[in-house]
């Protein structure tokens, strides 16, 4: 059977958060079959377990944050998307504070620790969430439109355009479309950073955001330019990191979906809403497993490789 997934040994490390620039260690713990991904806040008096699910997000405003209560964990999608890319489906992730840290600003260095940690199969059968009909969410008209949508497919695709009105991102590619079945994830996804501008920046810091960000964690742009002296990682990097934040947004829902997602300007809120309507609707999904690894998507049944 293609089987459930999680690590052979603990890891940790060690960083800031991007929004609240503090200090922050993360233990990255394997965990029992059918846990899924649960964040416990070890920095309280109490530890506090959060799974992760669709309903935990309460947040979404520059992140994806999940509560239990009044405990939060801000900040999960990058981490998310490197549990979706390698296919982990049980976790335990100790925290000491609010947010997750960011480390260089895309999912790459948890891709690392995952792997260096080591990747086991476990005694249990991997649960998919596939689609049986199309599934959108839109929001906004003409120039403000944006949408999200997720369609049956025997597979996962996300296909993802952005459109932003500045040089630097004008410049490249704002269209991707990535197949997660073609095993290049950690390659041609996983090391895209977030990105903002100098203009947003300062406003953000006034709010109390971004006190943890700068140029080791994120691609800076003025009005013209990127500010990073070592320019882009991709060529489509901007786009390519839509794709990772809606992987680890689409992950949330706590299982594999098989399906095609496509979006046009959506961002952590809009994944979610998509999540929401999804559930809403049982008609329109069924969870499956498969006895043979043959029968899964090009892709499914293989382990990452080692870096």
């Amino acid at each position: 059977m293609l089987a459930q997934r999680t690590l052979k040994s603990l890891t940790k490390a060690v960083g800031v958060g991007l929004h609240s620039g503090q200090r922050v260690e993360l233990t990255l713990r394997p965990a029992a079959p059918d846990t899924g991904i649960v964040f416990r806040r070890v920095d309280l008096p109490e530890p506090v377990e959060i799974a992760v699910n669709a309903e935990a997000v309460t947040d979404t405003r520059l992140a994806s944050t999940i509560s239990n209560g009044g405990v939060k964990v801000h900040t999960i999608e990058h981490l998310m998307s490197a549990c979706a890319g390698l296919g982990l489906d049980n976790l335990m992730v100790d925290i000491t504070a609010e947010e997750v840290p960011i480390l260089d600003g895309s999912s790459a260095s948890f891709v690392y620790l995952l792997q260096s940690a080591g990747i086991v199969t476990q005694k249990a059968p991997k649960r998919f969430i596939r689609l049986l009909k199309p599934v959108e969410v839109r929001e906004g008209q003409g120039a403000s439109l944006k949408w999200a949508r997720l369609e049956p497919h025997h597979g996962y695709t996300l296909t993802f355009e952005i459109e932003f009105d500045h040089p630097a991102v004008n410049a490249t590619g704002q269209r991707v479309v990535f197949d997660f079945g073609s095993g290049t994830y950690a390659r041609d996804i996983a090391r895209a950073r977030t990105f903002g501008f100098t203009k947003d920046v300062e406003m953000m810091r006034s709010h109390g955001l971004a006190m943890g960000g700068g140029l080791d964690n994120a691609i800076v742009m003025d009005d013209v330019k990127v500010l990073n002296a070592d320019g882009l990682r991709y060529q489509d990097e901007f786009v390519k990191h839509k794709i990772l934040d809606a992987m680890g947004d689409l992950y949330i829902v706590g299982k594999p979906l098989l399906a095609a997602y496509s979006a046009f300007r959506s961002g952590h809120a809009m994944n979610n809403q998509l999540l929401r309507a999804l559930l809403a609707q049982p008609d329109a999904y069924e969870i499956v497993t498969f006895d043979q690894d043959q029968q899964a998507p090009q892709g499914f049944a293989q382990l990452a490789p080692a870096w």
